[in-house]
């Protein structure tokens, strides 16, 4: 590992601590602009998920009791049922269902469902998922933001973890904690992101950040305050390590 990854593992909460849990349980709320592009609006208020952090499996089992609704993720097929776990609608090899879309293409609920999985469990893993094998990291340059002076982790994921783009940057503060993640995001045409995480809370010995605020950002990587593409917020967290 590089010595930036060292102190950001190391801040979250230690290799050792991460390695112990399997899976994830969670209650969130996730709202902002690009659900109202997507045609997809509140679909993914006060939602729960389960999730296995096994960046092989990659699995996520999602719910939706104002919606009426449960979703399954895996990364070659993704299914939505209602509550009593029928009338399935699914698409096998999901990606490829977004060849040719935009940022401003209408998704149907799959789409939204794939889209929101494998995202929630990269964020959920960072900065841990660097540290598995085929994963590179090459420290950058300092970059300042908020008065502060951040370090930037340039990262290559392996093709076989699913994710936004293979090419992602995370920045970390002086504390070694996470405080911006960007992103082009493939399945939007090469939308970019900008993640801000913040409120941190020690979660079993892992600090999680509670909330998370996604911008675009502009050729200079400066970020465009307007409109807040996405806002999660997580209200509850419990790891398992069975």
């Amino acid at each position: 590992m590089s010595t930036l990854l060292e102190d950001a593992v190391k801040a979250h909460g230690g290799l050792e601590n991460w390695k112990k849990i399997r899976s994830a349980s969670l209650k969130l709320d996730i709202a902002g602009a690009i659900w109202g592009f997507k045609g997809q609006p509140d679909m993914f208020r006060n939602i729960e998920l389960a999730v296995d952090l096994d960046p092989v499996t990659q699995h996520v089992a999602m719910s939706s009791p104002d919606g009426g609704w449960k979703g399954d993720f895996a990364p070659d097929r993704i299914a939505i049922t209602n509550l009593h776990e029928d009338a399935v609608e699914e698409r096998h090899a999901p990606r490829t269902a977004f060849d040719g879309h935009t940022q401003m293409t209408p998704w149907d609920r799959l789409h939204a469902l794939y889209f929101c999985s494998y995202a929630l469990w990269s964020y959920l893993t960072i900065p841990f998922l660097y540290t598995y094998p085929g994963f590179q990291t090459e420290e950058l340059s300092t970059w300042q933001e908020n008065g502060e002076t951040w370090r930037r982790l340039k990262v290559t994921f392996p093709d076989a973890v699913t994710s936004h783009s293979r090419e992602q940057i995370s920045y970390f503060g002086e504390d070694g904690l996470l405080r911006r993640h960007d992103y082009t995001v493939d399945v939007m045409g090469g939308a970019r992101g900008a993640n801000y995480a913040s409120n941190y809370r020690d979660v079993g010995g892992i600090l999680v950040p509670m909330s998370r605020r996604v911008f675009a950002y502009d050729d200079a990587g400066r970020k465009i305050d307007e409109p807040l593409l996405v806002s999660i917020d997580f209200h509850d967290i419990a790891w398992s390590t069975e």
